[in-house]
Formats: C-alpha cells, structure tokens, sequence
C-alpha cells in the first residue's frame, strides 16, 4: 500500500483527500516506478482547487510532476535503480499522477535526472523551472545577449518566475522583475533581479505601441501584461509567453510584429520532445545556482497539499513548493 493525493468528483460534490492505494489500481505503463517528491505547480493548483476543468477522468490521482527511482521496467531504456524526472504529458489530467507514493508510467516520457541533482532539487525545479528554462533557451536562440538591454520577467514571485531571474541573473542580464508583492523585492534581489516594478504598471490596458524598453520578455501572465510587454519590447526582441495567471486572452495589434520585428515565441512544456527536455535539464544543472533554488523552495507534505493549493490560487504562495511523497 501506499499514499496518494486522489481526487473525486460525485453527486456529492468534488474532494481532494490522501488516500491508501496499491500496485494493482495503477494504469498500465512499462516502468514500476517509487515516487520520491512531486510539486505543486499552477496546474495542480487548478485541479486540486477544482477551480479548472483540467482533469479529464475520474477519480484523478494529482500531480504533472514527480522525481524518484525506477523499480520495474520492461523499456529499454530503463532499468531498476534508476533515477528519473517526469514532466507533463496528460499526467493529473488525464492519467493518474505522481502525487503517489507509486506510479506506472511511459518510459518514453521520463528524463534520467542529472547527476547535479537530487530528486528532491529536481522538483524544486519541476515543470515551473523547466519551463523557465525552456523560455532562455527560447531567447538565446533569437540571440538575445546581456548586452542588449533588460529582461522583464513577469509573475516573478511564482515558480516560473522565480526560477527565470535566477538563471538569467546567473547569466548575466539585467532582470526587471515584475509582480503583486512588491514586499517581495528582496527576496527577487537575492535571486538576481536588478529592478522590482509592480506588476499594475503592466497589466491595465496600454496603447498598441509603447516605448521599447526590453530586449526580451519571459511571461508567464498572458491577458494585458503580454500584450503591454510586447508593446514595449525593442527592435527585434524577443517574448517568451508560457503562462495565462491573468488570464488566456492576448488584446494587442500586429504593430510590435510588424513594426518592429519583435517575436513571440510560444513556450510549451507538456508535450516538449525529449531531446528539448534533456537539454533544458542540463542546462539547468549548468546553469541553476543550487543556494538561489534552496533559497525559492519549501517542503509541504502531501496532507498539506491541498490548503497549500489553495494559497496558490489565492496568489499567496512564493517560489517554489516540493511534495514529500516517500
């Protein structure tokens, strides 16, 4: 037997609660594998909360992430006693997840976790760091450099956020952080960011074209913001957009496409290919400073999980929060 975060929806209503599962109630897949630590990302938030149609089958074992040791497999890929990572792929959605003391999983979806890591670093990055890292790769590829200007980064106390300016912090450029807890400036200082505005500066609506400030733009905020950022980045800048916290729609004109040549460059993390994954991996173990992770990360327990969820949505939660599972 072991534990795991279940959810139910029923006549009775919807419920988050930790219940005793075991091996024979878990979905068919090539790999048996321990789960070690999960974490709870904006996603989960959404469907712990139930405040999102984001699970797709019930009854829904929680959690898009999860890090720990392969105890059966019959991939060729895998063997027992290996370490892995899991990051999206319909898992807490529409396949059980790894808020789980046990999972059974797809080894073509797994990433053999760095050496740099342990499992419980591993997801104190989660999806929410990888993402991140996703986006500055986004922007090396479009050649931006520290040199050409600041980087806004929006959302910068949550996990995407967070794991963005220290990185790029580690890299070089000047971060401008924006976010609702301006009481937070020192935290974001730690983690590298040169500038703290708050995020009300962004996110009312703004003339199609601004004064070009950012040589490029990690978002995780969508709505108003990603449409002011755009409409303020330089000549040839590029806008990383990986997230929707205030919401899914985009009101903006062509003008800073055409105009002035800037990209936007979509960021998704669930379905990346694995050569992508295992390279956002690696960098991340290059190029995460492993005292700014600690510094963003805090352990709850999988019984705390769904108050903590709740905090989340409430946008009371900063950086990072690592599930104990085992």
């Amino acid at each position: 037997m072991f534990k795991a975060l279940q959810l139910s929806q029923a006549d009775s209503g919807f419920s988050a609660a930790v219940v005793d599962l075991d091996d024979a109630q878990l979905p068919a897949g090539d790999v048996l594998a321990q789960v070690d630590y999960s974490t709870l990302n904006y996603k989960d938030g959404l469907a712990i909360t139930n405040r999102s149609p984001v699970v797709r089958a019930w009854p829904m074992v929680a959690g898009i992430d999860g890090a720990g040791t392969v105890l059966e497999s019959s991939h060729p890929g895998w063997s027992a006693g290996d370490r892995f990572i899991h990051n999206g792929w319909g898992l807490g959605e529409n396949r059980w997840g790894l808020m789980s003391g046990r999972a059974r999983l797809q080894g073509d979806w797994l990433v053999r976790l760095p050496d740099a890591f342990t499992t419980r670093q591993a997801m104190a990055i989660g999806t929410a760091g990888y993402t991140a890292m996703l986006c500055v790769l986004a922007l090396e590829r479009h050649g931006v450099q520290p040199s050409h200007g600041e980087v806004l980064v929006t959302g910068a106390t949550g996990g995407v956020g967070s794991v963005a300016v220290a990185l790029l912090g580690k890299l070089g450029f000047k971060i401008v952080a924006a976010t609702g807890k301006t009481a937070e400036e020192a935290y974001l200082k730690r983690l590298g960011a040169t500038t703290v505005i708050d995020r009300s500066a962004l996110a009312a609506p703004g003339k199609p074209l601004q004064k070009e400030r950012w040589a490029a733009v990690v978002d995780a905020v969508g709505s108003h913001t990603l449409a002011n950022a755009c409409a303020q980045t330089r000549y040839g800048g590029v806008v990383a957009a990986c997230g929707l916290a205030q919401g899914a729609d985009f009101p903006a004109t062509v003008m800073p496409f055409i105009l002035r040549g800037i990209t936007l460059a979509g960021i998704d993390s669930v379905q990346a290919p694995l050569a992508r994954r295992q390279q956002a991996w690696e960098r991340l173990a290059r190029d995460l400073d492993p005292v700014a992770l600690e510094a963003m990360t805090e352990e709850i327990t999988l019984e705390q999980t769904p108050a903590r969820a709740a905090q989340l949505m409430a946008g009371q939660v900063r950086g990072r929060l690592v599930v104990k599972i085992a």
